[in-house]
């Protein structure tokens, strides 16, 4: 179980990544900061219970920048792993963030689709790097290294738009299972274009179809998250 130190100054928003984070497997909230000063405590004082092996970092908060607290985590040796989550755009900030061995960088805002992402990236780069402990090898280290390297968006096929794939992966990740029919009624959209969507997340590796036997005629395509 890989334990989750949540740090954000919006109480709202600790709550929203608290209830992200408990949706996905392999991992456990062992704590919550409401600031940058309480994540240093935290992190290098007075640690939670349950150890920490990721913090999901606010770079904006009124007592110090997520910036500043990793550049005290570095200073005092601590190499826990950090996924920087903010509004910030600015290329230095993201540069500087990178430096100091983010292992991801999600903008404001995003979906659950996109965190769930990113949190699921970080699982395959832990699991790579305990195989790899020891002595790894140049594949070792290379497949190590693209586990860790935020993924790039794929080129979505003409008529797809990256917001309602989004929609859409929110949508099956929530049910768990549905046809197209259910996911345009939804969604308010058309069976074809949401067969479309479904049919791209299904050829990407991320749905599963399986026959979905009932009503007398020619079965319907049942699409589940894998």
């Amino acid at each position: 179980m890989i334990g989750v130190l949540i740090v954000d100054d919006e109480a709202l928003t600790l709550e929203l990544h608290r209830r992200y984070v408990e949706r996905i497997e392999g991992f456990r909230v062992v704590g919550e900061c409401a600031g940058a000063h309480a994540a240093l405590t935290a992190l290098l004082e007075s640690p939670p219970a349950e150890p920490v092996d990721l913090v999901l970092l606010d770079m904006t908060m009124p007592d110090a920048s997520g910036l500043e607290v990793l550049r005290r985590l570095r200073a005092r040796g601590s190499d826990v792993d950090v996924i920087a989550i903010t509004a910030v755009r600015d290329a230095e900030v993201v540069h500087q963030m990178a430096a100091l061995g983010v292992v991801q960088y999600l903008v404001k805002p995003f979906s659950f689709a996109v965190f769930a992402d990113r949190l699921e990236q970080f699982r395959e780069y832990r699991r790579r790097a305990l195989e790899a402990a020891g002595a790894p090898t140049q594949d070792e280290i290379d497949a190590l290294l693209g586990a860790r390297r935020p993924a790039t968006a794929p080129q979505l096929p003409k008529g797809l738009s990256p917001e309602t794939l989004g929609r859409i992966r929110d949508t099956v990740r929530e049910r768990g299972a549905l046809s197209a029919a259910e996911a345009a009624s939804q969604l308010g959209m058309s069976r074809v274009a949401a067969r479309r969507y479904l049919e791209y997340l299904a050829d990407a590796g991320r749905l599963t179809r399986e026959p979905r036997y009932g009503a007398p005629g020619r079965p319907e395509t049942e699409y589940r998250w894998r």
